[in-house]
């Protein structure tokens, strides 16, 4: 049968991807293609690599050839990833495609643990990311990658001093705790750590990013605003944990970046503490701080419920050790790893369907 590359862009016209709503053709995801009397060749670029329905594309593509061109044909697709971004003209970070706020409304929820194994676990899929410790007063970063005792290095950039941050798992970390003794503590008014956080903003070189996971403070106070003020925000992650207290502060924090001045897409909720796991019966569910409350409040405020991430011991061993529990092999790394495809997923879906958060201009 004689076909030409013309015939095998309209067979893959026909297949979508699933998130877009949008056929791969339209969508320019369809590079490289190669006709052969026998085969055909084509690089599907995906908009993230941590794209977790890579195979369902890749088997939509085989059978669309099949199908409408030739059963008999060898099909050699080569599955790539170019990160999607609205932030092209940002002066400001201009080479980060995607800024993620990690926030909860109180503490004690684990939400740096969960910033944490997100960024390993985007790195681990094989996107470029980096993390901002943004807990002034609170840092947990130096802890949880095992660098207590290490200080990022400076550089001149045309007579300015550039930070240049530590990298550790595969991730580039920056945090005050690697600028103040550990044993001390950081008693600042909230100017300072706003100064702060601007300066691991615009005074680092970040390089290129796929992803920049800011990991912020419990509430709603300064840093948060400085955040939106300093930087276009690509979405906000919340995390909480199944009680009723935690779910109200969610709230709060989810409000915060839906007003009106700030209006900061939420990207979706995560439920950590979802339920406890004993390491002796790993197939084994107890919801001993109830069960549902963050799939309620993800439809209370209609986004989606990225992850439940369990208790289990070793993750709280593995951030005392400083060895993320998303580097050990099981049910931790797996929940993980879900979380991290759902948070690309979805910045995908947010660059796709709304316009670059602006930068917020005024006091609020």
């Amino acid at each position: 049968m004689k076909f030409d590359k013309s015939d095998v862009l309209k067979a893959l016209s026909t297949v979508d991807d699933p998130d877009l709503k949008k056929d791969l053709v339209t969508l320019n995801m369809i590079k490289d293609v190669e006709v052969f009397s026998d085969a055909v060749k084509f690089t599907v670029v995906l908009t993230t690599p941590a794209c977790p329905l890579k195979e369902v594309i890749r088997k939509s593509c085989e059978d669309a050839i099949h199908n409408l061109i030739s059963k008999d044909l060898q099909v050699d697709i080569n599955m790539t990833s170019n990160v999607t971004t609205t932030r092209d003209s940002a002066p400001l970070l201009p080479n980060v495609k995607n800024i993620i706020a990690v926030s909860s409304g109180k503490g004690g929820v684990g939400k740096s643990t969960v910033a944490a194994n997100l960024a390993v676990a985007l790195a681990q899929e094989g996107a470029k990311v980096g993390i901002i410790d943004a807990d002034i007063y609170g840092p947990s970063v130096p802890t949880m990658f095992n660098c207590e005792h290490e200080q990022p290095s400076v550089k001149q950039v045309n007579g300015k001093n550039i930070i240049v941050p530590l990298e550790q798992y595969g991730v580039k970390l920056i945090s005050i705790g690697f600028l103040a003794p550990a044993e001390n503590a950081v008693v600042w008014r909230g100017p300072m750590a706003s100064s702060a956080l601007k300066q691991f903003i615009g005074d680092t070189d970040w390089g290129e990013l796929d992803y920049l996971i800011i990991d912020l403070p419990p509430g709603t106070s300064d840093i948060h605003l400085t955040l939106v003020q300093t930087v276009p925000v690509t979405g906000a992650v919340i995390v909480t944990t199944p009680q009723k207290v935690a779910l109200a502060d969610a709230r709060k924090g989810m409000s915060m970046f839906r007003q009106p001045q700030i209006n900061v897409p939420i990207l979706g909720i995560i439920e950590n503490m979802a339920y406890f796991t004993p390491e002796e019966l790993p197939d084994s569910k107890y919801y001993i701080f109830g069960e549902g409350g963050g799939l309620n409040l993800s439809q209370k405020f209609d986004v989606p419920l990225l992850g439940q991430i369990p208790i289990v011991q070793s993750i709280r061993e593995s951030g005392d050790s400083g060895y993320p529990a998303v580097l050990k092999e099981g049910k931790t790394k797996e929940a993980f790893h879900e979380l991290a495809e759902a948070v690309a997923r979805n910045v995908a879906i947010r660059n796709a369907t709304i316009d670059e958060t602006k930068k917020v201009e005024f006091k609020v």
